[in-house]
């Protein structure tokens, strides 16, 4: 039998290159003291499922997942392995953990950002392009985070001049006509919140922010890389390589109760000068200033 190929995103390679080095600093080495089995699924229930069983089949001392999308099955399935959760958007809230500060059962991990800094999307957007005065909200209502989400830029919507306005993408077709519908509103926006639904889709929606000539604000540089505007959100790699000390000292000995669950000490703000031009948008001063990367 051949092997299996997979086939991974760049959105997670880069991650997943900087838990494996991480670990190599700490003297975990593959094919010594060290074996990795990487699953990577689409945001499908029955899928993840499916390799979660198959995953626990194989009888792992820790499990690392990324979202929330994976970790909330993955804890349904097992209260008894340990498990290192990687930018998950609210722990808590999701019945991931008992608390911060004491986790409480066998997760623990690093959030990927408080719902506070949803509303920074919208600020930078009108920051980007001040004109915007209805902006369509790219997330997945069928989880918490996407639903959280939604919620805090909509709090922030009326102080800023903005009606925001949900979209749901749950097929290609019903994203695309969301996003027609905005376009055809005068001085529209874009926003991409974090779910697993909606990365899945990255590439169709930096064409249709394209197509129809909307700027837009993302959650992660991978969008930035890939053709959009601009992206504000943690630094993967940083919060991978922190995963790496968990799964570490966890294989040491250590409990995931009593390791707290963190938060980014930090976001990235990046910009796609190329991107603006084809927009025909012209990024401020100030918005370049505020950048730490700029892609010419």
């Amino acid at each position: 039998m051949s092997p299996r190929r997979w086939r991974i995103d760049p959105y997670y390679e880069g991650p997943l290159k900087a838990i494996r080095d991480g670990l190599r600093d700490l003297g975990w080495i593959e094919g010594q003291n060290l074996t990795i089995n990487i699953h990577r699924v689409a945001p499908k229930a029955a899928e993840i499922r499916r390799h979660i069983e198959e995953l626990l089949d194989g009888q792992p001392d820790i499990v690392v997942t990324s979202g929330g999308t994976a970790t909330g099955p993955m804890l349904q399935a097992t209260s008894s392995v340990p498990v290192v959760f990687m930018a998950v958007v609210d722990p808590v809230g999701a019945g991931l953990v008992e608390s911060l500060a004491r986790p409480g059962g066998n997760a623990t991990g690093f959030m990927r950002f408080d719902y506070s800094l949803s509303g920074k999307w919208l600020e930078i957007l009108k920051q980007v392009s001040p004109a915007v005065t209805r902006a369509g909200v790219v997330r997945d209502h069928t989880i918490t985070a996407g639903v959280g989400q939604f919620a805090v830029i909509q709090s922030v919507a009326s102080s800023l001049g903005v009606d925001v306005v949900p979209i749901n993408p749950r097929d290609d077709g019903e994203l695309e006509s969301g996003i027609a519908k905005i376009a055809c509103s005068p001085n529209a926006g874009l926003i991409t919140t974090t779910s697993a639904a909606v990365s899945a889709r990255r590439d169709v929606i930096i064409k249709l922010a394209a197509q129809h000539r909307l700027p837009a604000v993302h959650s992660h540089r991978i969008w930035v890389d890939r053709g959009g505007l601009i992206s504000y959100g943690p630094d993967l790699i940083k919060l991978a390589r922190l995963t790496a000390g968990y799964v570490d000292r966890i294989l040491k000995g250590e409990k995931p109760a009593d390791l707290p669950v963190q938060a980014p000490t930090g976001y990235e703000f990046i910009a796609n000068l190329r991107t603006a031009k084809t927009l025909g948008l012209t990024l401020s001063t100030a918005v370049l200033a505020r950048a730490d990367e700029v892609i010419e």
